[in-house]
């Protein structure tokens, strides 16, 4: 990953300049090793992280140009989902490949063997069933009306009570890396717009994404649907400046529900068939947009993306060329991703970074 590092800042010091020598030069696109490179045809595909053999699909447009850098979106399905979850939706495909994204969607893990079922991703609290606050360990349920759903993986290593949800096969963060490098020593893409969109548990993930040091360096921005952090976590983005995010909530959602507009706690609760506990969309929004150097001493404003099922709001102000840089928007919906129009407006937000 070191070697990955260096590939970026000299593409960096590149651009510098090129800019300085040459006023009138257009900038060059960061260009990963893949470029020039004879890519591979959409399909599914196999590797090994150094620890387990992991699995993605892959989908390239039909304007891929092996010598062009092009922008790349990691899709991370939801709990017990794969990678066809939304790579099986017409607006994805048609969408992502119109607008000349490469779109990757890898598999998660399962709670036997790798890739059997219940495939989940691992971010913080979810193996654990606490958050650590300070020297407090807060669990992440209500233990006693919500389900045992601890994976074999989990129960001897990193399980402290029965609220945990998701595997510990392996490291997912670590995986993200090396699927990144893998990509881009494969594909021409352009390692400053990289992209990660998540749905309900693998929209938790792209927070951890975005917050973990170790990854979120890697990433333009991310966009989590339907997915919150658990209770207690509002880390603000592992980037210096605040990362973009665009969020995307159902106010009928009673699995992961956001909660009130400028809602004081940060909690809320699901009250399904189990009872987790989530940081409410504006803590998270508020944190960071705080990171983002925006003001957030007033309540979010709205902003209008032209989308009408949905009710976005911001503390960022927009400008004329460029959209707020956190957005949280909600929309008459339950616990479901309606693509047809939300990876639209994902897209619309990706467009202008």
């Amino acid at each position: 990953m070191n070697a990955q590092r260096d590939r970026k800042s000299g593409a960096a010091l590149l651009s510098i300049v090129i800019a300085l020598g040459a006023p009138c030069a257009r900038a060059e696109v960061p260009r990963s090793l893949g470029c020039g490179v004879t890519a591979p045809a959409s399909g599914s595909y196999t590797m090994s992280d150094g620890r387990i053999s992991r699995t993605y699909r892959l989908s390239v447009p039909t304007s891929y140009d092996a010598a062009r850098p092009t922008r790349l979106v990691l899709v991370f399905h939801g709990w017990g989902g794969d990678e066809s979850e939304f790579l099986s939706d017409p607006t994805v495909l048609n969408e992502s490949s119109r607008r000349g994204y490469l779109v990757v969607a890898p598999r998660g893990i399962g709670s036997g063997p790798p890739d059997q079922k219940n495939n989940s991703w691992t971010f913080r609290g979810s193996a654990t069933g606490v958050i650590v606050d300070g020297t407090a360990r807060v669990p992440i349920c209500d233990a006693s009306i919500t389900p045992n759903y601890t994976y074999p993986s989990c129960s001897k290593e990193r399980a402290v009570n029965s609220c945990s949800w998701t595997h510990c096969q392996d490291d997912d963060i670590e995986f993200v890396r090396t699927l990144i490098e893998h990509l881009e020593a494969t594909l021409c893409i352009d390692t400053h717009h990289v992209f990660a969109v998540g749905g309900s548990n693998g929209g938790m993930f792209t927070w951890e994404l975005g917050a973990n040091p170790k990854t979120s360096t890697l990433f333009r921005a991310i966009a989590p649907i339907i997915g919150l952090p658990h209770r207690g976590d509002v880390r603000p983005p592992g980037v210096r400046g605040g990362l973009p995010v665009i969020l995307i909530t159902g106010m009928s959602d009673n699995v992961v529900p956001p909660g009130k507009w400028d809602e004081p706690s940060y909690t809320t609760t699901s009250n399904d068939n189990d009872r987790f506990y989530y940081t409410g969309a504006s803590a998270i929004i508020k944190r960071w947009s705080a990171a983002a150097g925006c003001s957030v001493d007033q309540r979010e404003q709205p902003f209008n993306t032209g989308y009408s099922p949905a009710d976005c709001r911001a503390y960022c102000a927009a400008s004329d060329s460029a959209w707020p840089r956190v957005l949280d928007c909600r929309a008459p919906m339950g616990h479901d991703y309606q693509l047809n129009w939300s990876w639209k407006l994902v897209m619309d937000f990706f467009d202008r970074l």
